[in-house]
């Protein structure tokens, strides 16, 4: 059951599900689309921003805490002088402590160490810290990464370590002051610091991971989806032109590939348009081909009788019908030479230019009295390595074209063919003009293109092409000139190499 594909659906709305089954002819494998491999790879890029920003936050957390714990401990111990005697009681000193998270505080004062607070257990130290330092531990990169390490011990240690914190007083109450603190306070206060910290990164992330996504996809990523569900359904049926891309009007790149894509699937949808037309007439020409040859087969028969005729008009004439019956039926038989991969290689030889030139304009009944006026301008020794018939069939297309020209303007128009020819070296230069109404701009885009470089209505510019093709298969060339009236080809071919 063949399949049907709705035509009022535009190409970006074709479903990926029809274009699955030409992947999955060339032995493609189904992946995750454009838009999820975006909004994986942008969150996962976020999160790595975030993580990134998290460590030296946590850090600087941890060092902030310290010095916080610093300050209370250091408030704690002027509580603690102003008690009488410098006696403070064990409940006052227990509150001390507790409030300000440590197990002891001492001060320097003038090179002499003093012991403010402590608990009535002694404790062991298993790590100790100076912040006394100016910029405290994090000054310099090294600095900045040992502060980071030590966060993370604390983050992912056992939280039952001691530590001694070193740092100046605040607010000139010695010259150091010192602490001991336990590491679970810290670690349980980083926790609850990372936790937060992560909920806001998810939420920033995800907040931030949408809007690049939602601009990403909408900016390039379903233009391009467009792009690529449009070639795939263009080439399901390439000779459709509704299946064309029609640009955005975007100036970007991705307008410039809407553009340029739209252009190369015009020309592909014409192209093979062409090709259609010509396998049509190619039939068309193979099924009256047979017909045609035998009512040529016939026309020569009489002719061949003719020859047998002792009336002078007839034996004047007489050859020249022949010549022109058996070239015809030579042409016949080659009617669907153009449509094979190339030309019949020429069989070349060194003949006089003049004679063809002549029998062309003989065939073509030039000069036509009061109308169409014709010179033959060259040495009448003048030879050409060519294949006769082939270079006939191209000054015979060139020539009537240009009496085309000339009679497309009126009856009242009169104009002149001119075949000009001389030896350059080991080239032979022909020049065919006329001076008729020329060439337009656009059949000179498409000149030696078969359907495209016609300028009259009904034409199918064939002549000009199988021309240029019998031309290059001399290893000549055949160009039009600008000319400021009418029209002018030249012919270049070179003589065979010698030996």
């Amino acid at each position: 059951m063949d399949q049907k594909v709705d035509m009022t659906r535009s190409p970006a709305q074709v479903p990926a599900a029809e274009a699955s089954p030409r992947a999955a002819k060339l032995g493609l494998p189904r992946s995750v689309s454009l838009s999820t491999k975006l909004l994986l790879l942008t969150g996962l890029f976020v999160m790595l921003a975030e993580v990134l920003i998290f460590v030296p936050s946590v850090a600087n957390f941890r060092l902030n805490w310290l010095n916080d714990r610093l300050t209370a401990a250091q408030l704690a111990s002027l509580a603690a002088e102003a008690s009488p005697n410098g006696d403070v009681p064990q409940m006052l000193r227990n509150e001390l402590l507790r409030t300000a998270q440590v197990k002891a505080v001492a001060l320097k004062r003038n090179d002499q160490r003093q012991l403010i607070l402590n608990a009535d257990m002694p404790v062991a130290i298993d790590a100790s810290f100076d912040l006394s330092m100016p910029g405290g531990s994090t000054s310099g990169l090294l600095g900045r990464l040992d502060a980071i390490w030590d966060a993370v011990e604390v983050l992912f240690g056992s939280g039952t370590r001691m530590f001694r914190i070193v740092g100046r007083p605040s607010i000139g109450a010695g010259d150091i002051i010192e602490i001991v603190l336990p590491e679970a306070p810290l670690k349980a206060a980083m926790l609850g610091f990372g936790l937060n910290i992560l909920l806001l990164s998810i939420i920033i992330s995800v907040i931030t991971a949408a809007l690049v996504y939602l601009s990403l996809n909408t900016l390039l990523v379903r233009p391009i989806m467009r792009v690529a569900d449009n070639m795939l359904h263009f080439s399901n049926q390439p000779e459709d032109a509704s299946r064309i891309i029609v640009p955005t009007g975007r100036g970007d790149e991705i307008g410039t590939a809407e553009r340029e894509l739209a252009h190369m699937q015009t020309e592909l949808s014409l192209l093979l348009h062409q090709k259609s037309r010509l396998a049509a007439l190619g039939l068309a020409v193979s099924k009256i081909n047979h017909d045609l040859r035998n009512m040529l087969a016939s026309a020569q028969l009489l002719s061949d009788r003719l020859a047998d005729s002792e009336d002078p008009t007839v034996q004047r004439f007489a050859p020249k019908l022949i010549a022109s019956l058996d070239r015809a039926i030579a042409f016949c038989n080659d009617t669907l030479r153009f449509g094979r991969a190339e030309e019949a290689a020429p069989r070349r030889d060194q003949m006089l230019l003049l004679p063809l030139v002549t029998e062309v304009a003989d065939n073509l009944g030039l000069p036509r009295e009061d109308i169409v006026a014709w010179r033959a301008d060259m040495d009448a020794a003048l030879r050409v390595d060519a294949d006769r018939d082939q270079l006939y069939r191209v000054l015979s297309n060139l020539t009537r074209n240009a009496v085309q020209a000339i009679e497309s303007g009126g009856a009242d128009v009169k104009g002149s063919v001119s075949v000009i020819a001389r030896r350059i070296e080991r080239n032979v230069e022909i020049t065919v003009s006329d001076d008729g109404p020329g060439f337009p701009p656009r059949a000179r885009e498409h000149l030696f293109q078969a359907f495209q470089g016609s300028t009259r209505r009904g034409g199918t510019g064939l002549g000009l092409a199988i021309a240029f093709e019998l031309i290059a298969a001399h290893g000549g060339t055949m160009r039009l000139l600008d000319t400021p009236q009418g029209t002018t080809f030249e012919i270049r071919i070179p003589d065979r190499a010698a030996g």
